[in-house]
């Protein structure tokens, strides 16, 4: 008799993995692809308006130059939008975590806690989020109330003390922006075992010892997971400047060939940001996998 066939380990997980993005998969193909194919068409052609409809005129790479060269708008907008990636995205790591390690906690109504710490992003999205933004319920009224600039300015540099109050005063996004990372980190949590923080103090390991050494590297998966979703979610948010400029480059003023060659501008970035996430946590999610 022949020998049955096996998967090994590693192939049963990329299988599995496989099995549940196939939805996804079969709806890119089936809504995604074609309209993504067009968009690129378009970017590398003028739309020129006839009695036929849209003719396209091949003019290859001259809308992706003009967005660096001769719009004084995309390249500032962009460097914004980096910005905002990079400040907000660490501190939505760090608020989600504490969060995490105290709502993982066992103490009468934790579940209560978890549902209003999850409730903005269910709330707060949206057209919901632009007219709260527009209002300026995002916003911190103590700063203006006290003036701290004014009363902090003896003791800390002004220009180091302008950036600190922008930053504080993001702090309701930030807690805004935190649910779904939060209870990322609370089921990384709730997969470590017990016995491994009671063998720790056997050992006589501290609890700041017992973070570093086992909480923070076995939730190493889940801070990948959760620093691309931040990342992802700050380039696509409701208030992204460099979003609403492409939107109306393209759709009020009617620039399909410019707005699509800006979208593959932007994609191209986002892309450029992942990849140097993946390339950082390679080392650390292989040592965790055992391969490193």
């Amino acid at each position: 008799m022949g020998k049955k066939f096996r998967l090994s380990m590693r192939s049963r997980h990329i299988l599995e993995g496989y099995s549940f993005i196939s939805i996804w998969i079969a709806g890119f193909l089936m809504f995604m692809l074609v309209p993504l194919s067009m968009s690129l068409y378009y970017s590398l052609n003028n739309l020129e308006v006839s009695k036929d409809g849209l003719k396209a005129v091949y003019t290859g790479l001259t809308h992706y130059r003009a967005a660096f060269t001769t719009d004084i708008d995309f390249v500032p907008r962009l460097q914004s939008t980096l910005t905002t990636m990079l400040t907000q995205v660490p501190l939505i790591l760090i608020f989600a975590m504490l969060s995490a390690l105290l709502l993982n906690r066992n103490f009468r109504g934790r579940i209560l806690f978890r549902g209003i710490f999850f409730l903005p992003v269910i709330i707060a999205s949206g057209a919901i989020l632009r007219e709260l933004l527009e209002q300026g319920a995002t916003k911190l009224p103590i700063f203006a109330q006290y003036d701290l600039f004014e009363k902090l300015n003896g003791l800390i540099p002004g220009d180091f003390l302008e950036n600190l109050l922008i930053y504080a005063d993001s702090l309701t996004l930030v807690m805004w922006d935190s649910g779904v990372q939060i209870l990322i980190f609370i089921a990384g949590l709730q997969t470590i075992s017990p016995a491994l923080y009671e063998a720790a103090r056997c050992d006589g390991a501290t609890k700041w010892e017992s973070f570093w050494k086992i909480t923070f590297p076995m939730i190493m998966p889940m801070v990948f997971v959760n620093t691309l979703f931040s990342i992802v979610n700050s380039f696509t948010k409701t208030d992204n400047k460099i979003m609403d400029y492409i939107n109306n480059t393209a759709f009020r003023a009617n620039d399909y060939a410019y707005g699509s060659a800006l979208g593959w501008i932007y994609f191209i970035v986002i892309s450029i940001v992942l990849a140097i996430v993946f390339f950082i946590f390679r080392r650390s999610l292989s040592a965790t996998e055992g391969r490193g």
